[in-house]
């Protein structure tokens, strides 16, 4: 679906940059992008590096940035599509992307620099430390030395309980899935706590066409 976008307004300087965060790399992930024949910017990310810098807790999140190197938008749940019958996923999405990219710095859905402060997820000084634990993780995973890859990763995951990353990327290595039984006791533990398995997405009234 992205690339079709990507397609549909390339021409206007917009550009895609899609980053998986897989451990297992390029043969874990890298069909997700070939099946695709994506011709934007793809990365497949062993370290989950790119979602540490931007505190992202969840795939996919979205991060608007501008020409000039600013976010405008960051931190929200972002398909571009309904899926599965509305399994997950919407289509209030991508109307608001065209909007930013025909009108850019005037596009309703651009967020001032204290909203987009704002939605910043900021990790405590412990869930800091989640990252390198988790890198320790995938190191040991690339080396086929699952017991302490396990070790690691359950470390980054008490350090960072918010984390769904790190959760999702360990548990899809074991019998249930990423999706399996224990990822949804934890989804109806946490929403049935009034919290969110995304950032829900901030769309005014009168959404672009």
């Amino acid at each position: 679906m992205w690339q079709s976008i990507y397609e549909e307004l390339n021409d206007d300087s917009f550009e895609i940059i899609s980053v998986a965060q897989d451990s297992g790399g390029e043969e874990a992930a890298g069909s997700i992008f070939d099946d695709a024949e994506v011709t934007y910017t793809s990365i497949i990310d062993v370290n989950h590096h790119i979602s540490a810098l931007y505190n992202l807790l969840n795939v996919p999140s979205g991060v608007w940035i501008d020409e000039k190197g600013q976010i405008a938008r960051i931190n929200e749940g972002t398909y571009a599509t309904t899926h599965y019958d509305g399994a997950f996923g919407n289509d209030d999405y991508v109307p608001i992307v065209r909007d930013w990219v025909a009108k850019g710095a005037d596009s309703a859905y651009v967020w001032d620099r204290d909203k987009v402060k704002e939605s910043i997820f900021l990790r405590s000084d412990e869930a800091k430390l989640a990252a390198p634990a988790f890198r320790l993780g995938s190191y040991y995973f690339n080396q086929d030395n699952d017991v302490k890859a396990e070790k690691y990763w359950t470390i980054a995951q008490e350090l960072d309980p918010n984390s769904w990353n790190y959760l999702r990327q360990d548990l899809q290595y074991e019998e249930g899935g990423s999706a399996g039984p224990e990822w949804r006791e934890r989804r109806d533990r946490v929403e049935g706590a009034g919290g969110s398995y995304y950032a829900p997405l901030e769309i005014e009234d009168g959404a672009a066409d």
